[in-house]
């Protein structure tokens, strides 16, 4: 019985050691490659770079006050409509001490002069009646005291215009209203009724009461870096992406390139402007950011792969490698044409419908997030 366990036990560990090398025989032999493929397709290919920027209105005004003082009246708020010389606000006038102490003083002294001035007249109107004086000694002092009366007029204008931004003589208080100075859309109102205003003058820019912009007629103000800034010239297409808005793009047209750059973190841009035809329906608003593609050259329904399929050899000639019969390639060269940096015109050496041998570092055919599954790696 013990020796019937012996053998048994042998011949067991026998079958072991056997299977254990026939199986790492087995794995230990390649099994044969196998390669995808792709056919070519009808594509358009447009060359395109990208630039960065916002969608801003062509013009925009800053409407600030005639005066120094306080707004103690604002009349618009951000996003309403208004017209030329409309009312926005109104600011009340704080004098300052030292103009009102100085009209003040200079209203006194014209009265003063006045005051003096009618009474020389009145004593030379006096001695004419009588006969003692001429009356081209007369004629003198009238006029000095029609120069005091107009003094006296002067000082009293000032003196308004210290304490109210306005003469009485004007008709209106014209200073101290604030008025749209262009027909738009105020886009923005930076103060609220209460704050002291700063009116413009050669060391201040003066108080912002509103922004005012035509957002009909809007551009993309944006930026390209050096490296593509010689690829673009005036008129070319733009196809823009606000991203504020889903699915839908607005078309636009280069019109300017700035002349020299800008170093803008570590790196030179140049400013670019471009005209943006807007879409029925669409609200823009100032300042949305936006990329555009700016279209350097493109060709519509040319035959087409992916510049991943080609080959280069040693002279760096292209070529791609053409099934004739199930995993069996042979090599063709091609002639290629505009590349989108994904896909190239091919002139010649591929017909439609060739399938074409995808290289083990080709990667997927379709980018992650295109909505199509890429095809399989290919098996070896």
């Amino acid at each position: 019985m013990k020796k019937f366990f012996g053998y048994l036990f042998g011949l067991v560990l026998v079958l072991l050691i056997v299977g254990s090398f026939v199986f790492l025989y087995k794995k230990s032999q390649a099994k044969p490659v196998r390669y995808e493929t792709e056919q070519a397709e009808i594509t358009d290919i447009i060359k395109k770079t990208v630039a960065t920027g916002s969608i801003v209105p062509r013009q925009s005004v800053e409407v600030k006050p005639k005066v120094t003082g306080v707004l103690s009246e604002l009349n618009v708020d951000a996003g309403a409509i208004v017209k030329k010389d409309q009312p926005l606000g109104k600011v009340q006038i704080v004098a300052d001490a030292q103009a009102l102490n100085s009209a003040q003083a200079q209203l006194t002294n014209a009265n003063i002069t006045l005051d003096n001035a009618k009474r020389e007249l009145d004593r030379e109107e006096g001695l004419f009646k009588q006969g003692v004086v001429a009356e081209a000694e007369v004629f003198k002092f009238r006029t000095d005291y029609a120069l005091a009366k107009e003094s006296v007029a002067t000082a009293t204008s000032n003196l308004q215009l210290v304490k109210e931004g306005a003469t009485r003589a004007s008709g209106k208080q014209s200073n101290v209203i604030v008025t749209a100075t262009v027909d738009g859309m105020v886009i923005d109102v930076p103060v609220k009724v209460g704050f002291s205003v700063i009116a413009a003058n050669s060391f201040n820019p003066g108080t912002t009461i509103a922004t005012i912009a035509n957002m009909n007629d809007i551009i993309f103000d944006g930026r390209v870096d050096e490296a593509e800034v010689a690829k673009i010239k005036e008129g070319m297409k733009l196809q823009i992406k606000v991203g504020a808005i889903e699915n839908d793009k607005l078309d636009g047209k280069l019109t300017f390139i700035a002349p020299q750059g800008k170093l803008i973190d570590g790196a030179i841009q140049f400013e670019i402007k471009a005209d943006v035809t807007l879409k029925p329906g669409v609200m823009m608003r100032a300042n949305y950011s936006a990329n555009a593609d700016i279209v350097l050259d493109e060709k519509h329904k040319v035959l087409a792969i992916r510049e991943a399929l080609v080959q280069y050899d040693k002279d760096s000639k292209p070529y791609v490698e053409v099934e004739t019969s199930p995993q069996t390639f042979v090599r063709r060269d091609v002639q290629l044409g505009l590349s989108d940096g994904l896909h190239v015109e091919v002139k010649s050496g591929v017909a439609q419908g060739d399938k074409i041998k995808i290289p083990d570092n080709a990667g997927p055919a379709k980018v992650e997030g295109s909505g199509a599954k890429p095809p399989p790696p290919p098996k070896k």
